[in-house]
């Protein structure tokens, strides 16, 4: 008989679980795994050593079970606050990122090319809350009616505070990541020690890329008496750095062929006579060598301070390259050479990106440009330059890849996004999630109107992307006869809300018989599944993320023998049904779709004889029936 939908966000311990089985099925027993049995088989065997290096704090295991506890939320579709909202593949969440992380699982498993990530730095002032391992679902709905917390650290867990929220999110976020994905998290010096051991434990030591550098202000002032703290820090690691292609590099074009020979024309590359550290020919003495001179003669690697040195080269490859006519020799004046590389090639070279980042912005021009955004009003404090973003989405990811973003604040990444898009003609979509935390009601954003970050976030996207959107149709006007008209970007997004699930639960809280009325309500109240204040187009969504399809996807309605039923995917993917009173003869027609999998509600079946006649009809077209 159909599976139902049981409402909850994948069960990542049963999945983990899974694939430990899949390879190592000797270490199970009942169910169980036998944790010495496994440590034994990859050559690690218990020796009692409590005293080995790890990375501990209080309640680091409690948040850990938290990542892995199954959320019971949804994600509610809000068309009215959307742009585009049939046709973006960009999503804006409103909610905690942490049961969004969560809901995300089925859906974007190891489908995000990049993250990117500016979480509070644990100033002491900035937001940090505790989860609540209990109903996760009740904190968020109290959390969002509270204005921004602070986290002195005079609370005594000032520094385990901020790790129990980033840990089980870092977690969930490295499930979503692909092979080739890689994360940015932004960071200053409160915490960027803490973070690097806490990146190392969940993405892997080996995996860390680098710590980027960049100037986050300028000018005077001072953070203390002793230094000005003018410099803030991005942390980078890759998925699986040993799986390759998971970072970009800069394409430099090649230079001119300026210069000519009897083989026809090259341009002078590198020179050949080491210079800097370990450059003498003490150093490196098996690099200290002759080879024939424009006249014949032996020609040494000397340094430019005439002390004898060696060549980048080895002997093998240096008489190859002087044989061939690939050296260019250059006299000094007292006789001697320096010997360069000759380069005929036109095609572009890579080279890797600095740790320091360089004309990225500062957090002033982050600032000047949301004024600028919001008609000089100022909503956000510390937003980052949107040159900053782009340039790690430049190092980070390419065109057509997903970019998610969950601590989105004043939305930078969804603008930076659609503005590289826009400049190169990309299609790269963003996923922002962002807890709408209420504004202060003394700050300038409460009285103009925006009552939580979220709509400030959503708001700058529309401004943002509208401004866009002008600008490339402006150029397109201006385009020269044989140049090509720039692509619209898509500047659109489908705003969603966290919410609990649209499916109802059963109240088990104990009863007694004096209260029997109050257990026949509840039975009564469970013969529709589905919430009384729920939409179908909620429902929609609540099956597509349960089931793992995007959200971007399409959904269309459609009328299959006077009821109504929804599409989902191009190529009809699942169909949808929730109408009342679903006949036999009404399943036949809606399996005319072809659909992998049909939904169709408990309620929509008179009798379990209906059910039952579904599920036969779809089986026999090899089609799968799923309740809800």
């Amino acid at each position: 008989m159909p599976n139902k939908i049981d409402g909850m966000s994948m069960d990542i311990e049963q999945t983990e679980k899974e694939k430990l089985k899949a390879v190592f099925p000797q270490c199970f027993a009942e169910g169980k795994l036998d944790i010495d049995k496994l440590l034994s088989l990859c050559g690690e065997y218990i020796d009692n050593d409590f005293e080995k290096y790890k990375f501990e704090w209080h309640g680091k295991a409690e948040s850990l079970r938290l990542a892995q506890k199954r959320s019971t939320g949804t994600l509610r579709p809000c068309p009215e606050e959307s742009v585009n909202f049939n046709d973006t593949q960009n999503l804006y969440i409103e909610g905690d990122n942490l049961e969004v992380l969560k809901l995300l699982q089925t859906s974007y498993y190891r489908n995000v090319k990049m993250i990117y990530i500016d979480p509070p730095y644990n100033t002491g002032n900035d937001f940090v809350y505790e989860d609540d391992f209990a109903d996760p679902m009740a904190r968020y709905k109290e959390v969002t009616q509270q204005t921004t917390k602070s986290n002195p650290e005079t609370m005594g867990r000032y520094h385990t505070n901020w790790l129990n929220m980033m840990y089980p999110r870092l977690r969930l976020a490295a499930n979503l990541l692909r092979d080739d994905g890689v994360i940015f998290i932004s960071i200053d010096d409160n915490e960027v020690t803490n973070l690097r051991k806490v990146c190392d434990e969940v993405f892997g030591e080996e995996n860390f890329i680098g710590m980027f550098t960049w100037q986050s202000k300028k000018g005077g002032g001072s953070d203390n008496n002793t230094v000005v703290r003018d410099q803030e820090y991005i942390l980078c690691y890759g998925k699986s750095v040993a799986s390759g292609g998971f970072f970009n590099r800069i394409l430099i074009e090649a230079e001119p062929l300026d210069r000519e020979d009897e083989q026809g024309k090259y341009r002078r590359g590198r020179e050949l006579n080491k210079w800097g550290s370990n450059s003498r020919r003490e150093d490196r003495p098996t690099m200290f060598f002759p080879i024939p001179g424009p006249n014949g003669e032996d020609v040494y690697p000397i340094r430019n301070d005439g002390i004898e040195g060696c060549w980048r080269w080895g002997k093998e490859n240096m008489l190859a390259a002087v044989k061939n006519g690939d050296v260019e020799f250059s006299p000094r004046n007292d006789g001697t050479y320096i010997v360069y590389e000759k380069i005929r090639t036109t095609e572009p070279r890579l080279k890797p990106y600095r740790t320091m980042l360089e004309n990225v912005g500062a957090t002033a021009d982050g600032s000047k440009l949301i004024k600028t955004i919001f008609d000089e009003l100022k909503v956000f404090d510390f937003p980052k330059p949107i040159d900053l973003i782009e340039k790690v989405l430049e190092m980070g990811c390419s065109d057509n890849d997903i970019i998610l973003d969950f601590f989105s604040g004043s939305a930078t990444t969804a603008h930076a996004v659609m503005q590289l898009n826009a400049e190169d003609g990309g299609n790269r979509k963003f996923i922002c999630v962002q807890l709408p935390e209420v504004c202060d009601e003394k700050s300038e954003a409460y009285k103009a109107g925006y009552k939580n970050i979220c709509e400030i976030g959503k708001e700058r996207i529309r401004r943002a992307g509208a401004k866009i959107l002008t600008e490339t149709e402006e150029q397109n006007k201006q385009i020269q006869i044989g140049e090509e008209e720039k692509s619209l970007p898509d500047v659109g997004f489908k705003v969603f809300k966290l919410d609990t699930s649209n499916l109802k639960t059963w109240d088990s809280t104990p009863v007694t018989e004096a209260d029997m009325q109050i257990l026949f309500d509840r039975m009564n109240g469970m013969i529709h599944r589905v919430k009384s204040d729920r939409t179908d187009m909620d429902m929609i969504y609540e099956i597509m993320l349960k089931l793992g399809v995007p959200l971007t996807y399409s959904v269309k309605q459609i009328e299959v023998n006077g009821k109504t039923a929804y599409a989902v995917g191009e190529d009809c993917l699942l169909l949808i049904c929730l109408a009342d009173d679903v006949k036999p003869e009404d399943v036949e027609a809606m399996a005319e779709y072809a659909p992998a999998k049909l939904i169709i509600a408990r309620d929509s079946f008179k009798d379990d004889t209906a059910m039952a006649n579904a599920h036969y009809i779809l089986r026999d077209r090899g089609i799968e029936l799923k309740l809800v």
